[in-house]
Formats: C-alpha cells, structure tokens, sequence
C-alpha cells in the first residue's frame, strides 16, 4: 500500500449519517484526500483554484456520480456507462447506453488522470472539467434530463442540502456547485500506479518478462508518437484509418474545419486491458483486432495521420509475435490498485 499514499493520505473513520427522513441512513467515510502529482507525471491542468478538494466535497461529488435520481427516469448515473472495474469505462458496450434504453453515438471514455486534459470528449467538445457533466445530463440519450430539474430535485431531497452546506457553505443548492462537487470526485481520480509505473520508478526493484520489455520497445518504436508516456496518449486528434462511411464526423463537429473530418482524440492506453471495447465507437472488442486494424486494416483518408502512411503500405506492420509481445506490454499499464480502491467504489 505505501505507492497509494503518493496519491491519497488517509485518516479513516466511519461514521453515519441520519437523512432528516429517517428512512435514509448514509455511512460516510471522512478520508483527508490530497491530490498529489505522481512522481513520473507532468504537471496537471486542472489546478483547483477556486474548487478546493475537501472530504465533503469528494464525498458528495461520489454520491452525485452514483446516483440514478438525477436521470430522467432515475434508472441511469454517471457510474451506469462509467463503471470502475473497467476503467470508469463501460464493459462490453459499444457505445452508451441511457435513459429508455436509448443507445448513444459513442463509446463512453474512461475517467482517470482527467486532471492532466485540457480537453474532453472524443472530439473536444469541452474545455474545462467542471462543465464535463452537463453533456450527460442533457443527452437525451444519457440521463435525459437538465441542471435546473436536477437542482430543483437535490433542493428538496435529504440528505443533500446538508451535504452541500458541509462541502460548500450554504444549503441551498446551486448549479456551480452541483458541477464543482463532481469535478472533485472525478479529478481526483489518479490512475498512475501499474506495474509499468513501478518498473520506470524503481527498475532495480521491479523488472518486465521478456515479453514485455520486448512489447515496450516496441511501443516506442511504432505507438508512442501518439501514445506518449506516461499519460499514454499526445491529448491530441488524429484520424487512425477507420472506415467511417461518413457516420461521425469526429473533431469536425466542433471544429467545422474539413482537415479536422475523422479525427478523434488521441484515447489513454492505460488500464486498455479493461476498458473494452474500442475506438469511439466500440468496434473491435479486443486488443487483437485493434492491433490487426493497424497491421492490415487502415484506409485512405484524406486526414489520415501521416505516421499510418509508408511508402509500401498504411498501417504499421506486426508479426503475430510482435502483436502478443506489445498486448503482453500493454497488460503491465494495469492499474490494480486504482481498480479495486474503495474510496471510489459507489458503496
């Protein structure tokens, strides 16, 4: 446990919490959770000026991201399409899945090391961590729903306005502060402590198989221009040769430019092993088709990134041996310990 007080330093006690009620007990962990810059990790972008994290609004930022009320037919959360055993993905969905059953347009993305975006979205869409949620909550095919219904909810239901005084002074509820709680829980989500992390911080102590070290030199010769380490992606877009048949226009969409047409951001490859399956649209649902796309399965466009072109061939070319070696490296981004850590788990 010692690499999870890089992260988080706790002082755990358990207490309860009475909803006025009475007919709602609420176990409440008061945790003193620091957000702490792993050593291997540049400088985050979100700095929480303005939005200081404090236990009570962590706190009610996770009860805010588990909660079903907030959708418009109070059957779909924030945790529903980001579930954390996959990541904060959304296991074995191609794309979301909302309120009515309604099917989304794209994969839900993992959350972790969120902090370190400038921008989100597969297309960039928004610009701020803060203002992240209000796409979910609007999509008719998310939650369904809108900031003043949901406000207008939490006002009337208890426990939250006593959790809103705790977190930020005033039990009436606003808008601003329904976003910042949740930016807290979500910021604070610091993937950043797989085994390929300890190998770069105490090689002496931990080593890759075979296999992996293979793998790893492998990525940095054909994947690391757009994967960079260590937060694995360039957070930039990029179109990666797939047929689009003029479905989803990518960064064009947000962009209106036509050389921003089939670029999607660049996706973090940490915990990929879990997060299943890919692309912005769910379409292979395993690391092997990913990696054949690349080998065989990259198409002409005209914004095809130029790293996919070569004078022979598109893609980049794997032997089947090279294929397993990198899934054999890309498996050491794991991070088990972010998984399985209860402070974000929706219990």
């Amino acid at each position: 446990m010692r690499y999870l007080k890089i992260y988080f330093i706790l002082f755990v006690s358990i207490g309860v919490l009475y909803a006025c009620s009475k007919t709602e007990v609420i176990k409440s962990q008061t945790e003193d959770i620091r957000f702490v810059v792993p050593k291997n990790f540049p400088d985050a972008v979100y700095k929480f000026e303005g939005n200081i994290l404090t236990n009570s609004g962590f706190a009610l930022g996770k009860k805010l991201f588990y909660d079903v009320r907030l959708s418009a037919d109070k059957t779909i959360s924030c945790g529903s399409c980001h579930q954390q055993f996959a990541g904060f993905a959304n296991l074995d969905h191609k794309v979301s899945h909302g309120v009515n059953n309604c099917l989304g347009k794209r994969n839900a993305p993992v959350l972790f090391n969120l902090a370190w975006q400038k921008e989100f979205f597969w297309d960039g869409g928004a610009k701020n961590l803060e203002i992240v949620p209000i796409n979910a909550i609007t999509d008719v095919c998310e939650m369904g729903t809108d900031l003043n219904t949901i406000v207008n909810l939490l006002n009337t239901t208890s426990p939250y306005p006593q959790l809103f005084k705790d977190a930020f002074g005033s039990a009436t509820i606003n808008s601003q502060n329904l976003l910042k709680a949740l930016a807290q829980f979500t910021a604070a989500m610091i993937s950043a402590n797989s085994k390929y992390d300890k190998v770069m911080r105490n090689p002496q102590q931990n080593t890759f198989t075979a296999d992996e070290q293979q793998g790893c030199q492998l990525f940095k010769e054909k994947c690391a221009s757009c994967h960079t380490e260590p937060l694995f992606t360039n957070l930039n877009y990029t179109s990666n040769g797939l047929d689009l048949n003029g479905v989803d226009e990518g960064r064009k969409v947000i962009t209106g430019l036509s050389t921003d047409k089939g670029k999607f951001r660049v996706p973090t490859l940490r915990n990929i092993e879990l997060s299943s399956p890919y692309m912005h649209d769910g379409r292979f649902n395993t690391l092997e088709k990913v990696l054949e796309h690349y080998n065989s399965g990259v198409q002409h466009s005209e914004n095809l990134d130029p790293a996919l072109i070569k004078s022979s061939q598109l893609g980049i070319p794997l032997s089947s041996i090279q294929k397993q070696q990198l899934i054999s490296f890309l498996k050491t981004l794991t991070d088990d310990e972010f998984i399985k850590n209860k402070i974000f788990n929706e219990n």
